[in-house]
Protein backbone atom coordinates (compact mmCIF):
# COMPACT_ATOMS: atom_id res chain seq x y z
CA UNK A 1 0.00 0.00 0.00
CA UNK A 2 1.44 3.63 -1.32
CA UNK A 3 0.87 5.90 2.10
CA UNK A 4 0.49 9.78 1.10
CA UNK A 5 3.17 11.73 2.17
CA UNK A 6 1.83 13.26 4.57
CA UNK A 7 1.50 9.87 6.36
CA UNK A 8 5.08 9.22 6.44
CA UNK A 9 6.47 9.83 9.89
CA UNK A 10 10.33 11.46 8.33
CA UNK A 11 7.59 13.93 6.41
CA UNK A 12 5.93 15.24 9.74
CA UNK A 13 9.34 15.49 11.18
CA UNK A 14 10.61 17.49 8.60
CA UNK A 15 7.43 19.64 8.58
CA UNK A 16 7.71 19.84 12.36
CA UNK A 17 11.53 21.34 11.99
CA UNK A 18 10.93 23.35 9.47
CA UNK A 19 7.94 24.91 11.28
CA UNK A 20 9.70 25.24 14.31
CA UNK A 21 12.54 27.18 12.61
CA UNK A 22 10.00 29.71 11.44
CA UNK A 23 8.77 30.45 14.14
CA UNK A 24 12.28 31.09 15.95
CA UNK A 25 13.30 33.52 12.65
CA UNK A 26 9.98 35.47 12.18
CA UNK A 27 10.94 37.13 15.49
CA UNK A 28 14.24 37.97 14.88
CA UNK A 29 15.03 41.86 13.46
CA UNK A 30 15.55 42.21 10.00
CA UNK A 31 19.28 42.16 9.28
CA UNK A 32 19.21 38.92 11.03
CA UNK A 33 16.41 37.64 9.17
CA UNK A 34 17.60 38.92 6.25
CA UNK A 35 20.52 37.13 6.16
CA UNK A 36 20.09 33.84 8.08
CA UNK A 37 16.60 33.42 8.75
CA UNK A 38 16.12 33.52 5.40
CA UNK A 39 18.30 31.09 4.30
CA UNK A 40 17.63 28.80 7.80
CA UNK A 41 13.86 28.86 6.64
CA UNK A 42 14.54 27.78 3.19
CA UNK A 43 16.58 25.28 3.90
CA UNK A 44 14.21 23.73 6.27
CA UNK A 45 11.30 23.97 4.03
CA UNK A 46 13.56 22.64 1.73
CA UNK A 47 13.65 19.04 2.96
CA UNK A 48 10.04 18.51 3.43
CA UNK A 49 9.10 19.96 -0.09
CA UNK A 50 11.71 17.41 -1.47
CA UNK A 51 10.09 14.65 0.28
CA UNK A 52 7.14 15.54 -0.68
CA UNK A 53 8.38 15.72 -5.03
CA UNK A 54 10.30 12.62 -5.04
CA UNK A 55 7.43 10.50 -3.46
CA UNK A 56 5.11 11.74 -6.17
CA UNK A 57 7.93 10.45 -8.81
CA UNK A 58 7.11 7.30 -10.77
CA UNK A 59 11.03 6.11 -10.39
CA UNK A 60 12.98 4.83 -7.82
CA UNK A 61 16.06 7.07 -9.15
CA UNK A 62 13.94 10.52 -9.01
CA UNK A 63 12.97 9.78 -5.43
CA UNK A 64 16.42 8.71 -4.47
CA UNK A 65 17.65 12.04 -5.92
CA UNK A 66 14.74 13.90 -4.52
CA UNK A 67 15.91 12.15 -0.58
CA UNK A 68 19.70 12.85 -1.58
CA UNK A 69 18.47 16.83 -2.14
CA UNK A 70 16.71 16.63 1.29
CA UNK A 71 19.32 15.24 3.12
CA UNK A 72 21.74 18.19 1.92
CA UNK A 73 18.99 20.69 3.24
CA UNK A 74 19.54 19.00 6.65
CA UNK A 75 23.63 19.36 6.46
CA UNK A 76 22.47 23.40 5.39
CA UNK A 77 20.43 23.11 8.49
CA UNK A 78 22.73 22.14 10.77
CA UNK A 79 25.65 24.56 9.37
CA UNK A 80 22.78 27.42 9.78
CA UNK A 81 21.96 26.40 13.08
CA UNK A 82 25.68 26.64 14.44
CA UNK A 83 25.64 30.19 12.51
CA UNK A 84 22.76 30.95 14.25
CA UNK A 85 23.35 29.33 18.19
CA UNK A 86 27.12 31.51 17.80
CA UNK A 87 25.31 34.86 16.84
CA UNK A 88 22.85 34.53 20.12
CA UNK A 89 20.37 33.93 17.86
CA UNK A 90 19.06 31.34 19.32
CA UNK A 91 19.37 29.72 22.51
CA UNK A 92 16.37 27.86 24.65
CA UNK A 93 15.10 26.52 21.33
CA UNK A 94 18.11 24.85 20.31
CA UNK A 95 18.44 21.88 22.18
CA UNK A 96 15.26 20.71 20.85
CA UNK A 97 15.60 21.38 17.39
CA UNK A 98 19.02 19.79 17.61
CA UNK A 99 17.41 16.58 18.93
CA UNK A 100 15.13 16.63 15.85
CA UNK A 101 18.42 17.63 13.14
CA UNK A 102 19.95 14.59 14.99
CA UNK A 103 16.92 11.95 14.69
CA UNK A 104 16.01 13.34 10.87
CA UNK A 105 19.37 11.72 9.32
CA UNK A 106 18.84 8.11 10.67
CA UNK A 107 15.11 8.18 9.65
CA UNK A 108 16.06 10.08 6.09
CA UNK A 109 18.66 7.17 5.17
CA UNK A 110 16.05 4.53 6.64
CA UNK A 111 13.57 5.98 4.22
CA UNK A 112 16.32 6.00 1.25
CA UNK A 113 17.22 2.07 2.39
CA UNK A 114 13.17 1.16 2.29
CA UNK A 115 13.20 3.01 -1.44
CA UNK A 116 16.40 1.15 -2.55
CA UNK A 117 14.96 -2.26 -1.14
CA UNK A 118 11.51 -1.83 -2.33
CA UNK A 119 12.80 -1.32 -5.96
CA UNK A 120 15.75 -4.25 -5.36
CA UNK A 121 12.05 -6.67 -4.86
CA UNK A 122 10.50 -5.35 -7.98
Amino acid sequence: MVLKVEDLEIYQMAEDLSDRIWNICIKWDYFAKNTIGKQMVRAADSISANLAEGHGRFHFKDRLNFCYYARGSLEEIRSWLSKASRRGLISSELAEIKQIVEILPKKLNAYINSIKKAHNEY
